[in-house]
């Protein structure tokens, strides 16, 4: 065995084995956990990308404000499409429908993987 060479560490991910590394080439920064980045701020703290600025809230009077315009808005919308025809049973059975549907398409679609798959097997 040669002795003259240097000792490198063992890593793999971010897991490295100290015991191979002299005490001088941990305080050289041998273990550096962040690596290099164009990026300065590392190690800064987590900023949610939700915040909202102090300049963009609004009172909870006027929230409740807004809420019920959409409520009456929305209220409207209902009452122009029952005024043109539209019914709630109606719509409820082509929602079931269309369930129906993507279950029906979704089974088809793994049938014929599982068909693809015993072509390319043999």
């Amino acid at each position: 065995m040669i002795t003259d060479q240097p000792v490198e560490p063992h890593c793999s991910g971010n897991n490295c084995d100290n015991s191979m590394l002299e005490g001088n080439d941990l305080s050289k920064g041998a273990l550096n956990r962040t690596p290099f980045t164009k990026f300065k701020k590392v190690h800064s703290r987590f900023k949610s990308p939700l915040q909202v600025s102090e300049s963009a809230k609004v009172s909870p009077a006027e929230e409740a404000a807004e809420l019920e315009r959409k409520r009456d808005e929305l209220d409207l919308d209902i009452a122009q499409l029952e005024a043109e025809g539209y019914r709630v049973e109606e719509l409820e059975h082509h929602i079931d429908m269309l369930h129906e549907y993507n279950d029906i398409k979704d089974t088809g679609q793994s049938l014929l993987g599982r068909i693809e798959r015993l072509l390319f097997m043999v």
